[in-house]
């Protein structure tokens, strides 16, 4: 198998080596070379839903229409070659080459080969970096880049990412991009206070080290700022959406502007120069949907270059000229300059001093949470249709197929969806989608199950189980539930189930009786509650006798409708409190004890607070909403931990769920901050976990869901959970988020949190894996009266410091294949070690008989990928280290591979059914 992938691949290269003439345009080394970047910024969803924006639909809230701007650039492009043009989001992209006949085809064809129409960053969609998981990620962009690499080639690869409307930017998306074999990455935004800084030291583009752990360079990825966020400059947009007077150039009549623009365009050029590091500067020349009509921005983009040039005649040194990201970090790299060094990230982003954009990690928590579910399904889906086979995707159950989950799951990743920055319409199209997932996937697993259990007994899955409603359970007297692990080692999982009497039993499929009965204080855990104010007092482990003052409320920020000092309100985006002190919801809840601990802290804000059997984590299962807004008074739902510990101001998150940062009250790394903004100033991303901690005592919070947290008092850790506010932040959305819920009195969220006290040295040991626990939760579902039995696909559970990212259909009989070593280097003393595993020793009912290792994307050979060398103002120098060094293997892979702390490998498996 490796022998014919390496044939294939020497063929497809020397096709292209032969046939892609990316010929980059001719700058001038003696002059200001300025890069026009001709392109587009295509919302997959936003105001309006994926399929409005493709057709034009619904143009009356926003003009846009994508199946028309490729119609129009194609034709554009043909009409001179020196013309350019690059693309981004390959949702739109796969939809309309669907569409196109061969002639189309091939003529598109050639641009990409010829290098005139470049795809650039080649995800499904330009994901969010705050609000994503990095499994999701993952999939997302392998689905845009497996496409490009199927359709064109070595030439449809793109060489750099771009993300140039994200609302600040993730370390762990840097590393990823960087371990998907990009040579750099641009971006738009970033903290106006920071930008200023950099403005002035001539740091806009710099190396960013984006991992702790990964040896450099693997992880380093040099990083340019945009100048004028993904916009032309002032006065140069010739879209039919813009207003700026085109280059009028017959001086026979009225307006010729072609002096007035020529000077105005030099003047910004010179200035740009100023502010960057070489001759070499880009300008970006187009915005949101634009080039429906490209006529209108080439024929003006044409006179501007000639015209412009021209004056190198007399004396001018700028030297304008159609460019790609790509042209211009080769010229870059050409430079071979030293550049900063960055090794945090660019959270939180504020445009302004009361702006700052941290309201959306929280906002729509409900489809927040629908997408980590979705994940999840996604998942399990894609492991057993491998391991079912063919009559997975076809058997008693119908057609199945996870296609239509992985492209729903790939939108949602879009910078206006997980996010909750869309209008209401589109937020529910986005959990349509999900959900038609859903349905496919169910039937696939319903499939697999069959030929993996024997058994076509009909199987029923019961999504309301968050709201204690299963029909099949409340109405059996006898019922078989089937778990699902998508996870490669064992775990522990407490199912909660709505059921009718009292007098069931639970056996195992062999017959044997489990323990069915939760109780308050078991095990490893005792929670102490105020019985004066019904509130949580003190948590204690029982294991290593740790015990910290633990107290937990429910408040809510009064939401700013703008005031006096700034007309900014808080919205979808921007998140402003009227005031630094919260509100508490209710400071004496009720409270009832049962088999758990009831706590009512209002009619629209209850708790739950469990300990299961055996767990180290205590459990809180939060209930908010309807959020009541008759009083006028938007609302920002959070609860507070509020403990002993002395954490200094210092808390600390997970980037997308993989690597720990270091937060700092008040605090930038990389400048010196001027608070505006005390709450929303210090709030952060988590998308799995957060922690305090002092030399004895770690509490570390587990959420199932991406929300907004900071630690604002010392020992402390509150994390917005909800949000209805009623006015719009003048994002661009033009509606305030007040989502309706069921029956338009506003949206009930339910969700939970998980609390662990360890000691710090051991806590990534256990918080590590609750958190992957949250992400890929067990699957269930219910057969009536069947005994299940039990299955494994694995020969044995992978060592703990090994996470199975993916197993996934690639072909009929090749599956890809990706394992984590999901410790840190210096993260745990048990864990944070080199760890071996054997591919053949792998999966209990496949064969591997070929293998070989991809880039992260799946979108080239491991060994193939070569990316461009940076050199760092301190730290490691990259520029001497070859790429490929730190975790090269010789060709063929071995069947035992090893995996370093945080590192991913990917690998294409050839299998056979045993």
């Amino acid at each position: 198998f490796s022998l014919l992938l390496r044939l294939h691949h020497f063929l497809k290269t020397y096709i292209f080596t032969q046939f892609c003439d990316r010929n980059m345009p001719k700058p001038n080394c003696l002059m200001l070379n300025v890069h026009l970047v001709p392109h587009t910024h295509d919302d997959v969803g936003w105001l309006k839903t994926v399929d409005q924006y493709y057709y034009g639909g619904r143009n009356d809230i926003q003009h846009a229409g994508v199946q028309y701007i490729l119609d129009s650039v194609v034709a554009a492009l043909q009409k001179d070659p020196a013309r350019r043009f690059i693309y981004v989001e390959t949702a739109f992209f796969y939809r309309w080459w669907k569409q196109q006949n061969p002639s189309t085809r091939r003529v598109v064809t050639q641009l990409v080969e010829q290098g005139r129409l470049e795809f650039i960053n080649g995800g499904w969609c330009m994901s969010d970096e705050a609000t994503t998981h990095y499994s999701a990620v993952i999939d997302q962009m392998t689905l845009g880049l497996r496409f490009l690499n199927d359709t064109f080639g070595e030439c449809g690869r793109p060489r750099v990412a771009w993300h140039i409307d994200p609302f600040g930017h993730a370390r762990e998306h840097a590393s990823l991009f960087a371990q998907m074999g990009f040579d750099g990455f641009f971006f738009g935004r970033l903290d106006y206070q920071d930008k200023a800084r950099r403005m002035k030291a001539r740091e806009m583009e710099m190396v960013w080290r984006a991992s702790q752990s990964l040896k450099p360079p693997a992880a380093d990825l040099f990083t340019g700022v945009l100048p004028n966020g993904y916009n032309p400059p002032p006065g140069f947009c010739w879209d039919q959406s813009c207003s700026d007077a085109p280059v009028q150039d017959d001086p026979d009549l009225d307006d010729y502007n072609v002096d007035m623009l020529v000077a105005t365009f030099l003047n910004i050029a010179s200035a740009q120069a100023q502010v960057y590091k070489t001759n070499h500067i880009v300008m970006t020349m187009g915005s949101d949907f634009q080039y429906e009509n490209a006529n209108l921005w080439y024929k003006n983009m044409d006179k501007l270059i000639r015209y412009v040039n021209a004056q190198q005649a007399n004396g001018s040194v700028v030297n304008v000229l159609y460019s790609t990201p790509s042209c211009y970090l080769q010229e870059l790299h050409l430079a071979n300059l030293t550049w900063p060094l960055k090794t945090d990230d660019f959270f939180p982003y504020a445009d302004d001093a009361h702006d700052f954009w941290t309201g959306y990690f929280t906002s729509r928590p409900a489809l927040k949470r629908y997408e980590r579910l979705s994940n999840s399904l996604l998942q399990t889906c894609n492991q057993l249709e491998v391991l079912g086979g063919a009559k997975s995707r076809s058997g008693p159950f119908g057609e199945g197929h996870s296609d239509t989950m992985k492209r729903a799951m790939a939108v949602a990743q879009h910078h206006d969806a997980v996010s909750g920055t869309e209008r209401q319409h589109v937020a529910y199209d986005y959990a349509k989608r999900l959900a038609t997932g859903w349905a496919h996937c169910q039937v696939l697993v319903r499939n697999s199950l069959a030929v993996l259990s024997g058994s076509d007994v009909p199987r029923v899955f019961c999504e309301n189980l968050n709201i204690s409603v299963c029909p099949l359970t409340e109405g059996s007297k006898k019922f078989s539930m089937n778990v699902y692990n998508p996870l490669a080692r064992v775990v522990t999982w407490s199912v909660r189930l709505p059921v009718n009497g009292t007098s069931y039993s639970v056996t195992d499929s062999n017959g044997k009786e489990m323990d069915s009965q939760v109780s308050v204080c078991v095990c490893y855990l005792k929670v102490t509650f105020d019985p004066a104010t019904g509130l949580l007092s003190g948590l204690t482990n029982l294991e290593t006798q740790q015990s910290i003052q633990l107290t937990q409320n429910f408040y809510w920020y009064n939401a700013s409708g703008g005031d006096a000092e700034s007309r900014q309100a808080s919205g979808a985006y921007i998140f402003r409190p009227n005031s630094s002190t919260p509100i508490s919801i209710n400071q004496n809840p009720n409270i009832s004890t049962l088999q758990e601990v009831r706590q009512q802290f209002s009619p629209w804000v209850s708790q739950v607070v469990r300990l299961y059997n055996g767990s180290r984590e205590l459990e809180l299962e939060w209930t908010v909403g309807p959020v009541p807004v008759a009083d006028g008074l938007g609302k920002e739902v959070i609860t507070r931990l509020d403990s002993n510990i002395s954490s200094a101001g210092y808390f600390y998150t997970d980037s997308n769920g993989r690597e720990v940062m270091e937060r700092r009250k008040d605090y930038r790394p990389t400048w010196d901050l001027k608070q505006t903004e005390p709450i929303a100033g210090n709030y952060y991303p988590i998308n799995s976990r957060a922690f305090i901690k002092d030399g004895r005592n770690q509490m570390t919070v587990v959420t199932d869901r991406s929300q907004g947290v900071s630690s604002i008092y010392n020992g402390s850790l509150e994390i917005m959970l909800h949000r209805r506010l009623l006015h719009d932040d003048v994002r661009g959305v033009e509606e305030p988020l007040s989502e309706p819920g069921e029956f338009a009195d506003g949206l009930v969220v339910r969700g939970r949190l998980l609390v662990m006290l360890t000691p710090p040295e051991t806590a990534a040991d256990m918080h590590r894996p609750l958190a992957q626990g949250m992400v890929l939760q067990p699957m269930l579902s219910f057969q009536e009266g069947a005994l299940p039995r039990n299955f494994s696909g694995l020969q044995a559970a992978l060592p703990p410091a090994v996470h199975l990212l993916t197993v996934s259909q690639w072909s009929n009989d090749s599956v890809l294949l990706r394992l984590e070593h999901q410790y840190e280097s210096s993260e745990s003393k048990t864990y944070s070690l080199p760890v071996t595993v054997n591919l053949q020793k792998l999966f209990s009912t496949l064969e591997i008989v070929g293998v070989s290792e991809m880039s992260l994307g799946a979108n080239q050979w491991k060994e193939d990928m070569k990316r461009l060398q940076w050199k760092p103002s301190t730290g490691t120098n990259t520029h001497a280290a070859r790429q490929t060094a730190a975790f090269h293997r010789p060709y063929p892979t071995p069947w035992e591979i090893t995996l370093q702390p945080m590192e991913i490998r990917t690998f294409l498996l050839r299998v056979q059914r045993r």
